[in-house]
């Protein structure tokens, strides 16, 4: 495995531009160059969704909207409500997301509240979670309704945001943990939850987990307001560079998720990074391919691919803006403040689509600043097999968190 060091050293030209094709992305809201033309999704056919007007007036967690939901189909003598709340982009500027709220039937008032962030690998936004919950979408059939229901059981509220934002902004991990502070907020704001008072935890895998990572990390200086009682996160994606050069430097059976997180990226930064004006006619028939996809349809439509194959000029390779993007989404290169509430991570003992010395250096710098951190391999041959194992001490964690109990020391 590649230290996190070796992005001090110089690229080769390709590889940057394998960067721009496989790093994650948020959502943008300001004037598009005519010459960048990124794409965004398909709107939602419900008004619910769409960026009222006079956002700006609102605060950070404000609740613009709400709306009773049915139970989803996998979750019985559940009360579910959606709410739409005030965020920022990670340019600063206001937005609107979503989080669906799941909690049991005759909750009690101030019960303990889990931050969940789904996996979306998506630029669709039918993909997202206040969507997917009502289909049979298989990522949350299988990976996410065991937890779910083991934090039901235990009497607890859970908070899935649309972590990607009203843009589907695949992989922007920082915007990520944004939305999510302020769904909490929201959580917190809107009175018939009768949850103003209630502890609050945050937890995800994957993308899930750089939400919830970056949640974890930005909360003292962005929602000084929210005491976390804890975070736990897996399968961590802290270093999108080595993940560019591992998913879209040589033809990969899953390029299709670093074409997507590129796309996102540009819709995210259309300033800083141009994307679509570097696709040649092949790339422009991937991105037209995906570009509202959900897992399945990406992954289809990029298998066996490589940046190479996309691009038809490597003129990214020198500007900083690229590396200054990548680095400003990368957890292991932030340093402005470090979680304030106890930390739970975990990984696959064999894990090839994520960094896991980037993992352990953040780790030893959260420790290194008093911050209590328990890090798990788990006996996984794979990066999505150790979701299903890994959860169950994750909730065991933050269970005993909420319970009041010590952390362990680092």
């Amino acid at each position: 495995m590649r230290s996190p060091s070796r992005l001090l050293r110089p690229l080769r030209p390709l590889r940057l531009l394998a960067i721009t094709c496989a790093v994650t992305a948020g959502a943008a809201l300001g004037a598009v160059p005519a010459h960048a033309a990124p794409v965004y999704p398909v709107a939602l056919p419900d008004a619910f969704y769409s960026q009222p007007p006079n956002l700006a007036d609102a605060r950070p967690g404000d609740v613009l909207d709400s709306r009773v939901m049915p139970a989803p189909p996998l979750f019985l003598d559940t009360d579910a409500v959606q709410l739409k709340f005030r965020t920022t982009n990670s340019e600063g500027k206001p937005l609107a997301a979503v989080t669906t709220v799941l909690s049991p039937r005759g909750a009690a008032p101030n019960r303990p509240v889990l931050s969940f962030q789904h996996v979306v690998n998506a630029l669709g936004l039918h993909c997202a979670p206040s969507q997917a919950l009502y289909t049979s979408d298989p990522d949350i059939v299988i990976r996410e309704a065991p937890a779910l229901h083991i934090a039901l059981q235990r009497g607890w509220s859970v908070a899935l945001p649309d972590h990607l934002g009203p843009n589907s902004s695949y992989g922007a991990a920082r915007l990520g943990g944004q939305i999510t502070l302020d769904g909490i907020r929201a959580v917190r704001n809107f009175e018939p939850l009768q949850a103003g008072e209630s502890p609050v935890a945050a937890a995800g895998y994957s993308g899930g987990a750089m939400a919830t990572s970056w949640a974890a990390a930005l909360a003292p200086v962005y929602a000084p307001d929210i005491q976390l009682a804890g975070s736990a996160y897996g399968g961590t994606p802290m270093d999108l560079t080595w993940m560019a050069e591992s998913l879209g430097y040589d033809s990969h059976p899953v390029f299709g998720l670093a074409m997507a997180a590129a796309l996102g990226l540009e819709r995210e930064y259309p300033d800083r990074m141009p994307i679509t004006e570097q696709l040649n006619d092949r790339g422009l028939a991937v991105r037209d391919q995906i570009a509202n996809g959900c897992t399945n349809e990406i992954i289809r439509g990029g298998a066996g691919l490589s940046a190479g194959q996309v691009a038809k000029s490597l003129s990214l390779a020198d500007d900083p803006e690229t590396r200054r993007v990548l680095d400003e989404n990368s957890l292991v290169h932030y340093t402005d403040s470090v979680p304030n509430a106890p930390v739970y991570e975990w990984h696959a003992q064999t894990d090839f689509l994520i960094s896991v010395p980037a993992i352990e250096e953040t780790n030893r710098r959260y420790c290194a600043a008093g911050v209590s951190v328990t890090s798990a391999a788990v006996p996984s041959p794979d990066h999505m097999s150790a979701a299903v194992i890994g959860l169950p001490g994750a909730l065991d964690f933050l269970d005993a968190r909420f319970a009041g109990k010590p952390a362990p020391r680092c």
